[in-house]
């Protein structure tokens, strides 16, 4: 069995260079790879293209990178939640592709499956739809979307092993499982990292083989996006 568990994130990014394109895993603030992130601030790495269902807050996830305009392009779905990333946007010193959420998921989904494109309705006769190729299928005309890749996949899990596979828990399980597969490197932290065979089978959520590096992450702050209350 090849161990691939590393020390920490420091060790984990050491080949991530400047213009990489990122995939990173979680839902709002959920699941998302926080020690990961840290590192990439601490590295001071720019030009980023970053592939993230939502783009953080101002001051915690993502839009740490934003602030420190570590990043060149978002590829996202729901980014409401991040008024630098709004200026940032309407100034243009920030390009954008905004993706209906299921087409992201499908697309990064469709990267990990070497599918190189599918047809979707969602988004035809929009904005998304400028410059597809559309066709019609049984009367309804359906947009065609390619796959989506990343250099390096930076995901976030509930646990590990030193094998590489991973349980997710809860609303962690979005986007990370898909983006394990559809990254060239794929880079997992977990809340708890144990020795190979020591997890169910059976809980499997993203099969060691799709992982290339691992460690046990550190102080996790598992942030609420935005606190509702009665």
């Amino acid at each position: 069995m090849i161990n691939k568990s590393v020390k920490d994130a420091t060790e984990a990014l050491h080949d991530i260079k400047d213009g990489a394109t990122l995939m990173l895993g979680g839902f709002g603030l959920c699941g998302i790879p926080e020690n990961t992130i840290q590192e990439l601030l601490r590295l001071g790495i720019k030009d980023l293209t970053c592939i993230s269902n939502n783009a953080g807050v101002d001051d915690f996830g993502i839009g740490l990178l934003l602030k420190r305009r570590q990043v060149r392009k978002m590829i996202s779905s729901y980014v409401g939640e991040n008024a630098e990333f709004e200026r940032q946007l309407l100034a243009g010193e920030l390009e954008v592709e905004l993706i209906p959420q299921g087409t992201l998921a499908e697309r990064i989904r469709a990267g990990g499956a070497g599918v190189p494109a599918f047809f979707t309705p969602a988004g035809f006769g929009t904005e998304v739809s400028k410059g597809k190729e559309s066709r019609e299928f049984d009367g309804k005309m359906y947009l065609m979307e390619n796959w989506l890749k990343a250099d390096f996949a930076l995901v976030k899990a509930w646990k590990g092993d030193n094998a590489g596979n991973l349980i997710y828990k809860g609303t962690a399980r979005n986007f990370n499982p898909l983006m394990a597969t559809a990254g060239k490197i794929t880079i997992a932290e977990v809340d708890e990292l144990l020795p190979a065979g020591e997890l169910d089978p059976n809980m499997i959520h993203t099969p060691g083989i799709y992982v290339q590096r691992i460690f046990q992450g550190t102080n996790y702050e598992k942030r609420i996006e935005k606190r509702t209350v009665r």
